[in-house]
């Protein structure tokens, strides 16, 4: 068979399903008033005697021909993976980026600083932690079922498409990876600063995080309440302060022994009143026994608990699926969030009757009936403003 020929046929196994895929949805046109991209951050360094940009983020933008409300959504990825993941879904169909559009929200799709458009420096940003390998992918995000690694992930069910290699939904997800700068401290600063710089530059806006960036999120509003109308925190990066490894049945759960998120949900500082001047002012101690055999035991601070005083105004949204390795510990960062004096939203999907979702819900069949759920408590707590702008 000739080059061109097989050419041809793989085109037509891997891509022409997705376009099908969306025609079938029966969906509206877009209609959008503008788009384009913006690169926020940044500043410039001398290394090895060249002259170099780093820190960085992209983003890009779409603002609907009926703008219904006053403040865009600005949209951030987690570990492993770019603003792909709010852009459409692995098989096909819309993503969380066109719903909020649909609903009269401008959106704003950020790529991390060092990930996809906003270019990794390696002279400053240091070594990359490789994309995962497929097995990875399968244990915690796409066949959790399968490996029952923690007490929830045998109700997984939501995963379009068979979650394995050869399945085009898992390869087209496993394509979309991207490795990731290896320090977590210094991830969050970029991005901390990055983010802050783009709300600078386009006003207030509400931040939608997923995993990794939860950690992102937090210190954003810290730093810049004024500019944070609202924080919709999907699975944030988490538990406070020390990481857990999930490692099926009897056990369940071990424990982290170095600080992974020194500060409580951050590795870098926050305001905390009365001020901690170290991470190690904050003194902690974790429960003695879970609140059930499905949950880990959380690390709490001890009382009086220093408060989050920027962060007490900015109205807070966490979401937590059913099955996703999440379950067993989000808790603890509402938890943790509610004794420094915040008082977030927290949506269990189980509990108003969704059920089925890993992680990478925004991904998922039901995908659409989550953001319905999101639009709805932002519709409820996010107040509008005279100037649309």
């Amino acid at each position: 068979m000739k080059r061109d020929t097989l050419a041809k046929l793989a085109f037509a196994t891997i891509v022409l399903p997705v376009p099908r895929l969306a025609l079938s949805q029966n969906l509206a046109p877009l209609s959008i008033a503008r788009e384009g991209y913006v690169y926020a951050g940044g500043k410039y360094s001398t290394v090895n005697g060249r002259q170099v940009m780093s820190g960085q983020l992209y983003a890009e933008y779409q603002i609907p021909t009926q703008l219904l409300h006053p403040y865009p959504i600005v949209m951030v990825h987690g570990a492993g993976s770019s603003g792909a993941s709010f852009m459409g879904t692995p098989d096909g169909r819309e993503g969380w980026a066109q719903f909020f559009l649909r609903q009269g929200y401008a959106v704003y799709v950020i790529d991390q600083p060092g990930r996809g458009r906003a270019a990794y420096v390696s002279d400053v940003y240091g070594p990359l932690s490789p994309v995962e390998a497929s097995e990875a992918l399968q244990q915690r995000l796409t066949r959790t079922e399968d490996y029952n690694l923690w007490p929830q992930a045998r109700l997984h069910t939501q995963w379009p498409g068979g979650g394995k290699p050869g399945d085009s939904s898992f390869d087209a997800f496993m394509a979309s990876r991207l490795p990731i700068v290896s320090d977590f401290t210094l991830q969050q600063v970029l991005n901390r600063d990055a983010i802050v710089a783009l709300l600078t530059k386009i006003g207030p806006a509400i931040l939608l995080t997923h995993s990794q960036a939860g950690a992102f999120g937090w210190p954003v509003a810290d730093a810049r309440p004024d500019l944070v109308k609202a924080i919709v925190a999907v699975e944030p990066s988490g538990p406070p302060f020390y990481d857990i490894q999930d490692v099926g049945a009897p056990e369940w759960f071990r424990y982290g022994t170095t600080l992974a998120r020194a500060w409580g949900i951050t590795a870098d500082p926050l305001a905390y009143s009365p001020p901690a001047e170290r991470a190690s002012d904050l003194q902690i101690v974790q429960q003695e026994r879970p609140d059930s055999p499905e949950l880990c035991r959380c690390w709490l601070q001890k009382s009086p608990a220093r408060q989050l005083q920027n962060l007490k105004g900015i109205p807070i949204l966490v979401v937590t699926s059913e099955a996703s390795y999440h379950a067993p510990y989000d808790h603890c960062t509402v938890n943790f969030l509610e004794q420094a004096g915040v008082r977030p939203t927290w949506i269990k999907l189980t509990q108003i009757g969704i059920h089925g979702n890993g992680h990478n819900m925004m991904l998922e069949k039901n995908n659409m009936e989550i953001a319905s759920i999101l639009s709805q408590w932002l519709a409820k707590t996010v107040p509008g403003k005279d100037d649309n702008r």
